[in-house]
Protein backbone atom coordinates (compact mmCIF):
# COMPACT_ATOMS: atom_id res chain seq x y z
CA UNK A 1 0.00 0.00 0.00
CA UNK A 2 1.47 3.22 -0.84
CA UNK A 3 1.57 6.64 1.03
CA UNK A 4 -0.17 9.49 1.06
CA UNK A 5 0.24 13.02 3.13
CA UNK A 6 -2.66 15.14 4.49
CA UNK A 7 -3.01 18.18 5.97
CA UNK A 8 -2.74 17.82 10.10
CA UNK A 9 -5.62 20.11 11.41
CA UNK A 10 -6.22 20.92 15.11
CA UNK A 11 -9.22 18.11 15.33
CA UNK A 12 -6.30 15.84 14.91
CA UNK A 13 -4.33 16.49 18.46
CA UNK A 14 -5.11 13.47 19.80
CA UNK A 15 -4.02 11.54 16.71
CA UNK A 16 -0.80 13.91 16.46
CA UNK A 17 0.33 13.29 20.25
CA UNK A 18 0.24 9.85 19.65
CA UNK A 19 2.11 9.32 17.24
CA UNK A 20 4.20 11.77 18.47
CA UNK A 21 4.91 9.59 20.91
CA UNK A 22 5.55 6.65 19.13
CA UNK A 23 7.89 8.09 16.57
CA UNK A 24 10.09 9.79 19.78
CA UNK A 25 9.42 7.09 22.54
CA UNK A 26 12.34 7.31 24.32
CA UNK A 27 11.89 7.97 28.03
CA UNK A 28 14.37 11.07 28.47
CA UNK A 29 11.63 12.88 25.34
CA UNK A 30 9.36 15.09 26.25
CA UNK A 31 6.26 13.86 24.53
CA UNK A 32 3.94 16.98 22.88
CA UNK A 33 0.24 16.94 24.08
CA UNK A 34 -2.75 17.23 22.19
CA UNK A 35 -3.24 20.69 23.77
CA UNK A 36 0.29 22.15 22.50
CA UNK A 37 -1.08 20.53 19.23
CA UNK A 38 -3.76 22.32 18.90
CA UNK A 39 -2.41 25.83 20.12
CA UNK A 40 0.51 25.24 17.68
CA UNK A 41 -1.88 24.32 14.67
CA UNK A 42 -3.78 27.82 15.23
CA UNK A 43 -1.23 29.95 15.57
CA UNK A 44 -0.10 32.34 12.73
CA UNK A 45 2.28 30.60 10.04
CA UNK A 46 1.92 27.25 11.39
CA UNK A 47 1.07 23.90 9.67
CA UNK A 48 1.45 20.37 9.38
CA UNK A 49 0.97 16.84 7.46
CA UNK A 50 -0.14 13.43 8.36
CA UNK A 51 1.71 10.73 6.47
CA UNK A 52 -0.98 7.97 5.79
CA UNK A 53 -0.78 4.39 4.76
CA UNK A 54 -4.08 3.32 3.34
CA UNK A 55 -6.75 4.88 6.67
CA UNK A 56 -3.92 4.19 8.95
CA UNK A 57 -1.92 7.16 10.21
CA UNK A 58 1.63 7.15 10.17
CA UNK A 59 4.03 9.87 10.45
CA UNK A 60 3.82 13.75 10.82
CA UNK A 61 5.75 16.87 10.48
CA UNK A 62 4.94 20.05 11.54
CA UNK A 63 6.49 23.66 10.05
CA UNK A 64 6.07 27.15 10.99
CA UNK A 65 6.79 30.19 8.18
CA UNK A 66 7.88 33.56 9.47
CA UNK A 67 8.30 36.17 6.87
CA UNK A 68 10.08 34.49 4.10
CA UNK A 69 12.07 31.97 6.68
CA UNK A 70 10.30 28.74 8.26
CA UNK A 71 11.37 25.91 10.74
CA UNK A 72 10.68 22.15 10.42
CA UNK A 73 8.84 21.78 13.92
CA UNK A 74 9.45 18.08 13.84
CA UNK A 75 9.29 14.73 11.36
CA UNK A 76 9.12 11.59 12.61
CA UNK A 77 7.72 8.20 11.25
CA UNK A 78 6.49 5.25 13.92
CA UNK A 79 9.27 2.38 13.55
CA UNK A 80 6.71 -0.18 11.67
CA UNK A 81 6.64 1.78 8.75
CA UNK A 82 10.31 3.56 8.69
CA UNK A 83 12.20 2.96 5.70
CA UNK A 84 9.48 2.94 3.10
CA UNK A 85 9.98 6.74 1.91
CA UNK A 86 7.62 8.41 4.40
CA UNK A 87 10.08 10.95 5.32
CA UNK A 88 10.50 11.76 2.31
CA UNK A 89 7.61 12.62 1.56
CA UNK A 90 6.54 14.22 4.61
CA UNK A 91 9.54 16.60 4.04
CA UNK A 92 9.15 17.10 0.31
CA UNK A 93 5.58 18.10 1.14
CA UNK A 94 6.37 20.65 3.98
CA UNK A 95 8.93 22.30 1.70
CA UNK A 96 6.15 22.54 -1.07
CA UNK A 97 3.97 24.21 1.48
CA UNK A 98 6.89 26.31 2.85
CA UNK A 99 7.74 27.47 -0.73
CA UNK A 100 4.47 28.68 -1.72
CA UNK A 101 3.41 30.50 1.27
CA UNK A 102 6.45 32.87 0.65
CA UNK A 103 9.84 31.53 2.82
CA UNK A 104 12.71 31.23 1.02
CA UNK A 105 14.92 29.27 3.51
CA UNK A 106 13.94 26.71 5.56
CA UNK A 107 15.97 25.64 8.88
CA UNK A 108 15.65 22.37 11.58
CA UNK A 109 17.13 21.08 14.18
CA UNK A 110 18.90 17.57 14.42
CA UNK A 111 20.68 15.74 16.78
CA UNK A 112 24.18 14.67 15.73
CA UNK A 113 24.24 11.36 16.24
CA UNK A 114 21.11 10.91 14.46
CA UNK A 115 22.48 9.79 11.26
CA UNK A 116 19.60 8.71 9.11
CA UNK A 117 17.94 11.73 9.71
CA UNK A 118 20.76 13.42 8.87
CA UNK A 119 21.19 11.80 5.44
CA UNK A 120 17.52 12.29 4.87
CA UNK A 121 18.16 16.08 4.98
CA UNK A 122 21.56 16.60 3.64
CA UNK A 123 19.54 14.71 0.50
CA UNK A 124 17.49 17.07 -0.02
CA UNK A 125 19.57 19.74 0.01
CA UNK A 126 20.02 20.72 3.69
CA UNK A 127 23.35 22.15 4.82
CA UNK A 128 24.66 22.38 8.72
CA UNK A 129 25.02 25.97 9.37
CA UNK A 130 25.58 26.01 12.99
CA UNK A 131 25.46 23.75 16.74
CA UNK A 132 23.69 24.03 19.68
CA UNK A 133 26.82 21.87 21.98
CA UNK A 134 24.37 19.72 24.34
CA UNK A 135 21.26 20.79 23.22
CA UNK A 136 19.24 17.72 23.32
CA UNK A 137 18.40 16.29 26.42
CA UNK A 138 19.02 12.35 26.62
CA UNK A 139 18.32 11.82 30.54
CA UNK A 140 20.91 9.33 31.44
CA UNK A 141 22.79 9.05 28.39
CA UNK A 142 23.83 12.75 28.97
CA UNK A 143 23.52 15.39 26.00
CA UNK A 144 24.30 15.46 22.49
CA UNK A 145 24.64 18.37 20.40
CA UNK A 146 22.02 19.66 17.84
CA UNK A 147 22.80 20.60 14.55
CA UNK A 148 21.25 23.31 12.71
CA UNK A 149 20.76 23.09 9.57
CA UNK A 150 19.00 25.11 6.28
CA UNK A 151 18.04 24.51 2.89
CA UNK A 152 17.88 27.76 0.38
CA UNK A 153 14.65 27.84 -2.29
CA UNK A 154 15.75 28.72 -5.49
CA UNK A 155 13.73 29.77 -8.43
CA UNK A 156 9.76 29.11 -9.03
CA UNK A 157 7.51 28.85 -6.01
Amino acid sequence: MSNTVRTLRPHDRNVAASLYAQCFDAPWERTWTAAEFTRLLESPGCFGALLMTGDQPDGLALARVAADEAEVLTIGVVPTARRRGGATLLLSTLSRRCRRRGARHIFLEVAEDNLAARHLYEAHGFVIVGRRNNYFDRGPHGHVTALTMRRDFHGNR
